[in-house]
């Protein structure tokens, strides 16, 4: 990607951002305790916001639906018809209406930088309005009944919020990654009021690894986040073992985790296929030519009309649902019953991200992996009586199928593994839920290679596959590497001459151009006096000594790339080219000074992933 391009796709967060005064500033970015005073103050404020967007989502439904107050939508069972079919539909609109107001203020169209691809590419930089307007564009989505969580609008707004305040104190590169993985690990713990799970959800996903630098700011925000929530937000606990017998019905033994294993690598196989439904959906809309407007209202209308046949457990995220089927006497569904909503939901979730509504999949995973694990749990035991045997209840299977499928679309093993923790409090069940995760994530890795965010950068043309900091080998360009006082000679003269200009002890290596002034090839000074010498009948020509006369450099071109290509061409040096086109020579880029700067590079990386000083 050309830097120009680069630079278009950057956050301009930079712009007109209101600077904390130099004293605070430095006393932030000289201790790591201001760090942490920084990571509790996105915490709260992470938590306020989930409590606020969680509000007003439920505000929403119960106007649209006529919900008594508390009342999740896809729990209820007395709910309108009208309403059904027809509030979605009516969310499309309010979704259409602004993204007209967007227009009309003449706002530019861009791609939301997400809190993975700003510390992938963009050393923590995030637009807040950008993050503002993804969080109301969600809100409306989700608050109307489309099948899509609040997780994506609550980490990118707090992402986003923890960027601003990152930007505004000048931090550092490394600590303004960090402050963004602490704004996304306070809005997890928030929503699920579990701070281990949004610790973890920040060091996989969107730090891309765990540090002890990283580990207090991370943990801090995230219990800040966690605390705050729930004291502005009543929060029901999504499993509620009440019986002995919840989870199991006898002693866990090793033979349990043969039905775990499967579960998981089942789920990695339908966790490939929601996400490729996805995509296939998203075409299908474009490939039907419907006015971009237009789309929203009618993939409304497919999701009412799903939750009225089926049920309208396909709703919203699935809280209310997916509650319902972690309790302890389950819902009493049968297995045909079951296989069907699993069907409905992840159709109706495909419907609404592909037709243009805002938000994720994260709670519609964890939904669908709880059908899945009570479908493997009634479905089993017809293909294999002895499953009967095991000692696993089909609440058991729920939370391990939930966490499974929700790896395989979200990725985040531990994540996964600690959200099983926090909400079960069973260790035998979470040392099983770890088998399944990790045998899920496997799978889909090496099967299909990217998560549900990660194949979408994909499909638009970016290789991100994780959050690891690789913008600093796009910023670590040809042009800032080379060499610009470049010795030239023209194509057009005899050897005698060229070897006058350029005696022994003279520069090793001249670029040669044509008559034109193009890129011709390299000829290596010493090589040419000993041709000279070896000549047995006349004298060579140039033409004959030329080296790379095909292999240039660009200068967008990332020194990852001039790496690989001086090791494909075993060239010590190569031209650098103002376009491929042109062949106009503006530089010359040796292969030690790009492996010297590339390895200073990765070892300053390096520093800052343990935490060292640099």
């Amino acid at each position: 990607m050309p830097p120009h391009s680069l630079r278009s796709r950057t956050p301009v967060a930079a712009r007109a951002v209101v600077h904390a005064p130099g004293g605070v500033r430095a006393l932030v970015r000289g201790s790591e305790m201001g760090l942490v005073v920084l990571a509790a103050l996105v915490g709260c404020g992470g938590g306020i916001a989930v409590a606020v967007m969680n509000h007003a989502t439920q505000a929403m439904r119960e106007a649209l639906y006529a919900l008594a107050p508390g009342m999740r939508l896809s729990a209820a069972t007395d709910l309108s018809a009208i309403a059904v079919l027809l509030a979605p539909a009516f969310g499309g609109v309010l979704l259409g209406l602004l993204t007209l107001a967007l227009r009309w203020r003449r706002r530019p169209r861009r791609a939301v930088v997400d809190p993975i691809e700003a510390n992938a590419l963009h050393g923590g930089r995030m637009s807040i309005r950008d993050s503002s307007v993804l969080a109301l564009q969600n809100t409306i989505s989700n608050g109307s009944g489309l099948s899509v969580g609040m997780e994506a609008a609550y980490t990118q707004f707090c992402a986003g919020f923890a960027s601003r305040l990152g930007l505004s104190f000048e931090l550092r590169r490394a600590d303004q990654r960090t402050l963004v993985g602490c704004g996304a690990a306070a809005a997890i713990a928030a929503a699920f009021g579990a701070p281990l799970t949004g610790s973890f959800y920040a060091f996989e996903l969107i730090i891309g690894t765990y540090s002890i630098a990283t580990l207090t700011p991370v943990v801090v925000a995230a219990l800040c986040g966690s605390v705050v929530a729930r004291a502005l937000v009543a929060q029901t606990s999504l499993v509620t073992l009440d019986r002995a017998d919840a989870v199991t019905t006898t002693a866990l033994t090793s033979l349990d985790t043969a039905p775990s294993l499967v579960l998981g690598l089942m789920c990695a196989g339908l966790g490939i296929l929601i996400m490729r439904g996805v995509t296939l959906i998203e075409s299908g809309f474009r490939a039907s030519r419907l006015p971009a407007l237009l789309a929203p209202p009618i993939g409304g209308l497919c999701v009412g009309a799903l939750a009225l046949g089926v049920s309208p457990q396909v709703l919203s995220g699935g809280h209310g649902a997916l509650h319902l089927h972690l309790e302890a006497h389950g819902t009493g569904m049968g297995l045909a019953a079951l296989m069907l909503l699993f069907v409905a939901k992840a159709t109706a979730s495909a419907i609404s991200i592909g037709s243009g509504f805002r938000g994720g999949l994260f709670f519609a995973s964890l939904f669908l992996g709880a059908i899945a694990g009570e479908i493997f749990a009634a479905g089993m035991p017809l293909i294999l009586p002895g499953m009967a045997a095991f000692g696993l209840t089909p609440l058991a299977y729920a939370v391990i199928g939930m966490s499974s499928l929700a790896v395989a679309v979200i990725g985040g093993p531990l994540t996964m593994t600690f959200l099983a923790l926090e909400l079960t409090g069973s260790f035998p069940i979470t040392g099983l839920v770890l088998v399944a995760v990790i045998a899920s994530s496997l799978t889909v890795r090496k099967t299909f290679g990217y998560s549900f965010a990660t194949w979408r950068f994909h499909l638009r043309g970016e290789s991100i596959r994780s959050a690891h900091d690789v913008g600093w080998i796009r910023t670590l360009t040809v042009g800032k590497l080379m060499r610009r006082e470049v010795p030239t000679a023209p194509l057009d003269q005899t050897l005698a001459s060229f070897l006058r200009k350029h005696p022994l002890g003279s520069p090793s290596r001249v670029v040669m151009v044509d008559g034109e002034g193009r890129y011709a090839g390299i000829v290596l000074v010493p090589e040419a006096h000993a041709a000279l010498r070896e000549a047995e009948d006349g004298s060579p020509v140039l033409s004959d000594l030329l080296r790379q006369t095909d292999d240039v450099l660009t200068a967008d071109m990332n020194a990852k790339v001039a790496t690989a290509l001086f090791d494909r061409t075993e060239s010590e040096a190569l031209a650098v080219v103002e376009d491929l086109r042109s062949r106009k020579v503006i530089g010359l880029l040796t292969e030690s000074h790009t492996l010297k700067r590339y390895s200073e590079e990765l070892d300053r990386q390096r520093r800052a992933v343990l935490g060292e000083a640099s």
